[in-house]
């Protein structure tokens, strides 16, 4: 089991960074448990926290407050610790919309949700490495603050298999079934396995290329060998294998059994509340789909939805402090919190706003009053669970400011550039003004970025600047996650010359390639137009040297 950090660069820290790392690793040492590391754009921030991180050892929370930052913090991250255990946890959804009920006109809006498999298949990756590992950093977005099923639970229900074990290979198989592994001898694909003879292979729900190959001879594992899912060739032999449920919300029989019951209890008291307060049409849909769902929890051990019954499932009582992502780490690990000045007004709102959907969804009988409690995490839990963090910003919020006076600076940058020079320009002929600016970057083999008020004025300038032979791509919040890292990497390459957006240009995009950051409307009143998001906003050319 490896369980060190180890840093591969071929840059030694520089300017600032020295004396950040030792304070920082020295504030972790000591127990100090909040620090602020106060850093200008630019200054390397990430190479300093992975500095101590690897000086201090432990398994490492790192949580961004969007998933375009996660995803370029995960690919940095794991330039710097390629040999070790480097994690992507966002949520899954490409496509969210929770299920809702609007009183007024009486509308009922289904769940409706596109999975990303992509993303699914790391966020196993990620749960499964820090039951394996010591040397694991995972890179999550807020949603690390979600209910996620028990840790006991998953680690318990985890199926080990060594060769020379005695088994038999119809109990492998049902205990397959039993952590939510679904047979296909056709469709092979993750989260499923298939049956050859006296061979069985698994395809772990935590990998998309290698499935895993079980050998019996008679009622003995005789081998077991790793498989390339595609060619069929095999890439290695195994002495051990530990397959990991294929859903965080796993439960063993004999618990659900208890949390069937404990649900029907529930059913029949908020039933009978409703027809007291002579809310039948209420009672009525509530009964038909608690039922349904019961009856495919007995059946088939999980149902669409099953998350809102996490209480029950996990035994625990109203109003307990749901499990998450970070009831996976053991108790000593680090969080960084990045750009923590809207990571933590993000953890800190996250409570009321799905507690609000809940309620109405419970009051007209779509949710059992128990789905309240699978939620997020309030700010108050959040920070029982975490013993240690280091906050990272170039502009702290007023939580840092309060609970670190001592702040640690990184002002002077490695590479000894200075800040960007700021120009403030009257509004009349800005378009022209701009173009021209753009044109002459252009010539330079540098970049722009720009940022509006509105997506319609995105939209309209993007349309505008391509007439007239601009190479340009338009950033909004209904590009894809995956995708926006792509344009954001086609910007460098030069594939783009101007990237247009709203808020998506802020906080931590690295693009030394830009130069140039053009704020229209910047004396307008309103979203991302304060003292602080101005000044993340201009950071973003502050990685080049003409900027």
């Amino acid at each position: 089991m490896k369980d060190k950090f180890e840093l591969v660069s071929k840059y030694s820290p520089q300017g600032d960074q020295p004396a950040a790392i030792e304070m920082l690793v020295n504030g972790i040492k000591e127990g100090k448990e909040m620090q602020t590391l106060l850093g200008a754009t630019g200054t390397g921030k990430t190479f300093t926290v992975s500095n101590v991180i690897q000086q201090i050892n432990k398994p490492t929370l790192v949580i961004a407050h969007n998933k375009t930052l996660a995803g370029q913090l995960y690919s940095e991250f794991k330039e710097f610790f390629p040999n070790n255990a480097v994690e992507y946890f966002v949520s899954y959804y490409d496509y969210y919309q929770p299920e809702a009920y609007v009183p007024s006109t009486d509308t009922f809006i289904e769940k409706d949700a596109s999975i990303n498999d992509e993303i699914d298949k790391l966020r196993h990756s990620a749960t499964s490495s820090l039951f394996e590992r010591k040397d694991v950093i995972i890179i999550a977005s807020v949603s690390c603050i979600y209910g996620l099923g028990s840790p006991e639970e998953y680690r318990e229900m985890v199926v080990s298999l060594r060769t020379g074990m005695e088994m038999d290979r119809n109990a492998l198989l049902h205990r397959l079934v039993d952590i939510q592994y679904e047979r296909n001898d056709i469709a092979f694909q993750r989260g499923t396995f298939r049956v050859r003879g006296d061979v069985v292979e698994i395809f772990p729900a935590s990998r998309d290329e290698h499935c895993v190959r079980v050998e019996f001879f008679g009622d003995e594992i005789d081998r077991i060998r790793e498989v390339d899912a595609l060619t069929g060739e095999i890439t290695g032999e195994r002495e051990h294998i530990a397959i990991f449920p294929a859903s965080h919300f796993v439960t063993r029989e004999e618990k659900m059994k208890i949390a069937i019951q404990n649900i029907e209890l529930e059913l029949e008291e908020r039933l009978k509340g409703l027809r007291e307060d002579e809310k039948l049409l209420e009672a009525q849909r509530l009964e038909q789909r608690t039922r349904y769902d019961l009856e495919m929890m007995r059946e088939m051990g999980f149902c669409s939805g099953i998350e809102n019954y996490s209480r029950h499932l996990t035994l625990r009582p109203a109003g307990a402090t749901p499990y998450t992502l970070i009831d996976y780490f053991p108790e000593d690990f680090l969080l960084v919190v990045d750009e923590s000045h809207v990571t933590l007004s993000q953890i800190r709102g996250m409570f009321n706003g799905d507690q609000a959907r809940k309620q109405v969804l419970v009051d007209h009988g779509f949710r059992l009053p128990s789905a309240k409690d699978n939620r997020p995490l309030r700010f108050e839990e959040f920070e029982k669970k975490v013993h240690q963090s280091v906050f990272v910003s170039a502009t702290p919020g007023p939580y840092e400011l309060e609970h670190t006076p001592e702040m640690v600076q990184q002002i002077i940058r490695p590479t000894g550039l200075l800040d960007p020079t700021i120009e403030v320009r009257p509004i009349e002929g800005q378009i022209d003004d701009m173009i021209g600016e753009i044109q002459d970057r252009v010539k330079k083999n540098e970049r722009v970025l720009i940022t509006t008020l509105t997506k319609k004025m995105s939209e309209d300038l993007t349309d505008y600047l391509k007439e007239i032979g601009i190479k340009v791509q338009y950033l909004h919040s209904e590009v894809k996650t995956l995708e926006r890292i792509e344009i954001i990497r086609e910007l460098r390459m030069g594939k783009y010359d101007v990237l247009v957006g709203i808020n998506l240009l802020r906080e931590g995009l690295d693009i030394p390639e830009v130069s140039l950051v053009t704020i229209l409307d910047a004396d307008k009143e309103g979203f991302l137009r304060s003292e602080r998001s101005l000044i993340q906003t201009m950071g973003r050319a502050a990685r080049n040297a003409n900027g």
